[in-house]
């Protein structure tokens, strides 16, 4: 019994502990040698704060826009969770992302569980559908930029030491090194979560319930509005971060191809499993901000401010979720 508590302590150490590690190895390797005052400098005065409030609307609106997309794909299972506790599950699943990365899958399916007496195997289902389409967008948008942009990620490329007509630099590159962890990161995570998956197999027809989730897809009654609001996701990811570009001095006239292409590297490196990718996201954003001209201290501080103020988002829409469930359904009890 105590070898079961130790090992369970040590999976949430894992858990919890090298996210946060490799997240903080690489930010500190990225602002080792950043001045930090002109942070303070930028934040009094040399930001407009009304751009950046503007940009978090459409980061609010994003999420509004996966809680109801998510009720569409609940339905043709026979379950009708409330809309508004869809929307609050997922305020918390990004905020306990922050936490664990990728337990917020998890912790969604529970909430509706809880709250509604939704199958968390169906409903789990139906996030692994999700995470399919995002995966897809992704690529669909960066098969786009690539084609409009094609040379500026081929600097990239070789600024970051994945060129592989570089071999002879290849060693010597830091970032490649960063580069590579982050890739194994990725590869860490995938290990752990199908190691973990297996579990699932031990539980007597959930892996069924979970391919009927993943199936709900083809009996979306509402499809074009099913379609509508998986554009209307990422075109809202997209102008949160458009948007913070006209915050700073040096950003607002970069254009918004450029924010296309640092969107697209941004949203890939999210992909590492680092506390709302923080880490392997500045390091993306960075590189290819100077690419378009942009010096890295004013890069470091953008990058830096306009995930931390996101990453604030999160955390505040996860608490005003937790504080709204029991409020809301208590009501509903009554």
């Amino acid at each position: 019994m105590e070898r079961t508590e130790r090992k369970k302590i040590l999976n949430k150490v894992w858990q919890i502990g090298f996210p946060l590690a490799l997240g903080v190895v690489i930010l500190v390797w990225i602002y080792h040698d950043f001045d930090f005052q002109r942070v303070w400098q930028v934040l009094d005065g040399g930001m407009n704060y009304g751009w950046m409030l503007f940009s978090l609307v459409f980061g609010v609106i994003g999420h509004l826009f996966r809680g109801w997309r998510w009720n569409l794909t609940l339905a043709p299972l026979g379950e009708y969770p409330k809309l508004s506790d869809s929307v609050y599950a997922v305020f918390v699943s990004y905020a306990a992302n922050l936490v664990i990365p990728r337990v917020g899958e998890i912790s969604r399916c529970g909430i509706l569980a809880k709250y509604d007496g939704v199958s968390f195997s169906k409903s789990l289902g139906t996030v692994v559908t999700e995470r399919l389409i995002d995966t897809l967008c992704v690529v669909l948008i960066t098969g786009v930029t690539l084609l409009l942009q094609s040379r500026v990620f081929s600097d990239f490329f070789a600024k970051t030491g994945t060129n592989i007509g570089f071999f002879t630099e290849l060693f010597t590159s830091t970032n490649f090194y960063i580069t590579l962890i982050c890739i194994l990161a990725v590869i860490v995570l995938l290990v752990y979560l199908l190691r973990h998956l297996t579990f699932f197999t031990k539980v007597r027809g959930i892996l069924q319930n979970i391919w009927i989730g993943c199936l709900s897809l083809k009996h979306v009654k509402n499809l074009p509005l099913f379609l509508f609001y998986t554009v209307g996701i990422w075109a809202c990811y997209f102008f949160q971060f458009y948007v913070t570009f006209f915050c700073f001095d040096f950003s607002a006239d970069l254009g918004w191809m450029p924010a296309l292409v640092m969107f697209v590297v941004g949203s890939i490196a999210v992909a590492v499993p680092t506390p709302n990718g923080a880490g392997p996201w500045h390091f993306a954003v960075i590189t290819m901000m100077m690419m378009y001209g942009v010096n890295r201290e004013d890069a470091g501080i953008f990058a830096l401010l306009v995930h931390g103020i996101q990453t604030f988002l999160l955390i505040l829409l996860g608490i005003y979720g937790l504080v709204a469930l029991p409020l809301t359904n208590k009501k509903k009890k009554l």
